[in-house]
């Protein structure tokens, strides 16, 4: 079994005398900033000039400099910037203010993985990743909870990065979940092909496919809408909460039967074989390649493919049916409450 570190397994003086900067104060960037803060930390934030979320960090208290700033007063610097934007400030703000032993922190491995960023020998490479957006990050920290966190070192130049990125999650409140030890190259892997293939791409395929196949053999927008989208949060929320198991459980006898028996019909061999193409792809590179090229020449098939997809009857449909749910919107108010609109 792999090992779960808790509050008690970490060192909080590690990180208590260092000068952490955090780069970027979207989701997780202000969810990083503020815990960090809170459990004493001394934080500073790293904005682009003209950034639109700094006069929301300075609201919060927290000293915003530029990120060149930032990163030369820090001796231990978390990137939080979209992945694609990382290489070209990290390259022109970051690493003519590196100095020997600082340690370059990274809540994904994307840009360490596919060496869009070779740090120098000389610096510490870490990740801490939660497995949860910022505002659970925050909010948990507040109620006196947390979210769990992965944490891998790529780079150990002082002989104590573990223990540093163990102490930063301890400090936003991740060991109070739990955390567990992984690396670069799994985290990258694993986290590309879970949203790829099921969170996000497998799952809004298979809710759009049984959407159209309903709606072309007759049935009612309305009706496919409800059994191919809406239903779906009861469906994950017992699995959260309780496993497969657990939601078989808690479902009829007749959903259960129709789940064991068909579901293998739609994810079938050839499914699963184009699932191993995409592994595939994410393992030697090309995805990340494709992904950095499609930013390079201004993500056109980016923002046709999205509009495309906001153009689709079931985002039509389910504008009208959430309309009517006016619990649905209040969840959403409070989601942009707690997060602020927040940017990079």
């Amino acid at each position: 079994m792999p090992t779960l570190y808790y509050e008690k397994d970490a060192d909080r003086s590690l990180i208590n005398d260092r000068k952490v900067a955090i780069i970027g104060y979207g989701s997780q960037g202000h969810a990083h900033a503020l815990n960090l803060r809170d459990s004493g930390i001394d934080v500073r934030v790293g904005l682009r000039a003209g950034s639109s979320s700094r006069s929301k960090a300075e609201a919060a208290g927290l000293r915003v400099l530029d990120i060149a700033d930032a990163a030369k007063e820090a001796d231990a610097i978390m990137l939080l910037l979209p992945d694609t934007d990382q290489a070209d400030v990290y390259e022109r703000d970051i690493a003519p203010n590196l100095k020997d032993g600082d340690a370059l922190l990274f809540a994904h491995g994307f840009n360490i993985r596919y060496k869009s960023i070779v740090p120098p020998t000389t610096v510490d490479v870490a990740m801490i990743a939660p497995k949860g957006p910022g505002h659970l990050v925050r909010r948990t920290y507040v109620e006196g909870g947390g979210v769990p966190a992965l944490i891998a070192v790529e780079n150990d130049a002082t002989g104590g990065a573990k223990g540093l990125a163990l102490a930063y999650a301890d400090a936003i409140g991740a060991t109070r979940a739990g955390v567990l030890e992984t690396t670069f190259t799994e985290e990258t892997e694993t986290d590309l092909f879970g949203e790829q293939v099921v969170l996000c791409g497998g799952l809004t395929a298979l809710i759009t496919a049984g959407f159209e196949t309903l709606v072309a053999a007759g049935y009612q927008p309305e009706s496919a809408y409800f059994e191919c989208l809406h239903e779906t949060k009861l469906i994950v929320d017992l699995m959260y909460e309780q496993g497969i198991a657990g939601m078989r459980f808690s479902i009829s006898s007749t959903a259960e039967y129709g789940d064991l028996t068909r579901g293998p019909r739609i994810i079938n061999d050839a499914v699963r074989a184009e699932m191993r193409k995409v592994l595939d792809e994410i393992q030697d590179g090309r995805f990340a390649t494709e992904w950095i090229n499609e930013n390079k020449t201004g993500l056109k098939n980016y923002r046709e493919l999205q509009e495309k997809g906001r153009e689709h009857p079931i985002e039509k449909i389910g504008a009208q049916l959430r309309s009517m749910m006016p619990f649905i919107s209040r969840g959403r108010e409070r989601l942009e409450d707690i997060s602020g609109g927040l940017e990079s």
